[in-house]
């Protein structure tokens, strides 16, 4: 019947020691599901981090190639000779650098932000620690 109580087992200590080694087993059990699942959160944030850093940094790597391309041309800018004159306008070496300077605030920005979101949590399971910590020594305290 389903509302049977159980009774200790005839055997007396090795019963209740079988019982004591069940709910150890249960309880190691349970702690590690509760790791794992802590561990896929923490994955999901570590991914989503990795993620903004990754377009960060892709952002101030292209700003930084558009600065590179600047300085060419204002080497090429500087290196007119004294009787040319340039276009009328900005020059194409400052529309780089403005263009430039955009992308690598952008981007630094951005990569900060990825900096921060990692630094916001710890991938290791830290409650699953603590609880397993806690159990060891309620264990240890029971004797």
């Amino acid at each position: 019947m389903a509302n049977e109580v159980q009774t200790p087992q005839q055997d007396g200590m090795t019963g209740l020691m079988r019982g004591i080694i069940n709910d150890i087993g249960d309880l190691i059990r349970h702690e590690l599901k509760f790791a794992r699942t802590e561990m896929k959160a923490d994955l999901r944030k570590t991914r989503d981090a990795a993620a903004v850093l990754a377009l960060g940094v892709g952002t101030a790597l292209l700003g930084a190639i558009l600065l590179a391309l600047m300085l060419v041309n204002l080497l090429h800018y500087v290196s007119l000779p004294a009787g040319e004159t340039a276009p009328p306008g900005l020059p194409m070496w400052a529309c780089y650098g403005i263009v430039s300077a955009v992308f690598l605030v952008i981007g630094s920005a951005v990569a900060y932000m990825g900096c921060t979101m990692f630094k916001s949590f710890n991938p290791l399971p830290n409650q699953t620690a603590q609880t397993v910590k806690e159990n060891v020594q309620w264990i240890a305290n029971s004797k």
